[in-house]
């Protein structure tokens, strides 16, 4: 079978044939149908990510696939299921993974929607749920509004009754991001009216403490990327007399500590947004797998509007 194989941390992955993988009796074999090009993905190409795989590796941390094998001993699990691997190394026409991970999905969900559902939307759900209970009607800030995760969580946000104050750089994207209220990257939030209570930062350095400028005192400020490859430079004042709190969220962790029923239940609920049209995230390009360079080439590319999604 083919796979992207990186060989080292340069940003040249290469297709190449690569042994197909024997199937456990506890597992699943699938063929891949797509996988998207995450920032995360850029990072590990680099050697920059948190978790980075022993070389030779196949990149890829998200994805979908159709079950075209079941182990001998699972249960649950049809031929023609499609399937969240819920692993890395998604670059590859077929891959094997244990059936205990993997997160079955409704048969009549969109495979291309599917296949960008394990990072985006559970980071924005995540972010919105799991550092403070909010009340329909409450805001959040967030920068970096019309990344992926930004988006999902603009659209979560709507189905959870939440507001959102959304920071973009691109003014075209002013009148498109613009659920409840969208400014200017460098627009001062310092007086908005709105004083959110969660602000969720993907850029660092002055946007960053841009957002922390807009909470109320005692609100949380969570870092979940680093687009400006900036440092957060925090006050005193944030810590003492507003009583800021500020953290990280990292959905890979969190995905990680829940528990079986925990995940199904969240991925179900996902999936459901996803099948009825208010959880959508736009496509930019396709590309086959065999033009995996100039797929990673767009993927950095400043400007796109939507995911690169690499189908095999």
């Amino acid at each position: 079978m083919k796979a992207v194989i990186l060989r080292a941390f340069d940003q040249n992955p290469t297709v190449e044939e690569w042994p197909e993988p024997v199937l456990a009796p506890d597992g699943l074999r699938l063929k891949m149908f797509a996988a998207p090009i995450n920032p995360a993905d850029l990072n590990v190409l680099e050697g920059k990510y948190g978790r980075l795989p022993t070389l030779p590796a196949v990149p890829g941390n998200e994805g979908v696939g159709q079950v075209i094998e079941v182990g001998s001993a699972v249960t649950g699990f049809l031929q023609g299921d499609w399937v969240l691997p819920m692993q890395t190394g998604t670059w590859v026409e077929q891959m094997t993974v244990p059936a205990a991970s993997a997160v079955k999905l409704p048969s009549d969900i969109d495979p291309l929607q599917a296949a960008m559902l394990t990072i985006n939307p559970p980071t924005a759900f995540g972010l919105l749920t799991q550092f403070m209970a909010l009340s329909p009607g409450e805001w959040i800030v967030q920068n970096a509004a019309n990344s992926g995760v930004g988006r999902c969580v603009i659209q979560v946000a709507r189905q959870l009754g939440i507001r959102t104050l959304n920071v973009c750089r691109r003014p075209e994207l002013l009148a498109e991001l613009g659920e409840d209220e969208t400014v200017l990257e460098g627009t001062d939030l310092s007086g908005h009216a709105a004083k959110p209570r969660l602000a969720f930062n993907a850029v660092g350095g002055a946007s960053a403490l841009n957002l922390a400028n807009a909470l109320a005192d005692g609100g949380g400020h969570i870092t979940y990327g680093a687009m400006g490859r900036q440092p957060l430079k925090i006050p005193n004042g944030m810590l003492i007399f507003r009583g800021l709190h500020f953290t990280g969220f990292w959905v890979t962790r969190w995905l990680e500590a829940l528990a079986p029923e925990e995940r199904a239940a969240l991925f179900g609920r996902l999936a459901q947004m996803v099948k009825t049209g208010v959880l959508r995230q736009p496509v930019h390009a396709e590309y086959p797998l065999s033009e995996i360079r100039a797929a990673v080439a767009e993927a950095q590319a400043e400007g796109r509007s939507g995911k690169i999604l690499v189908r095999f």
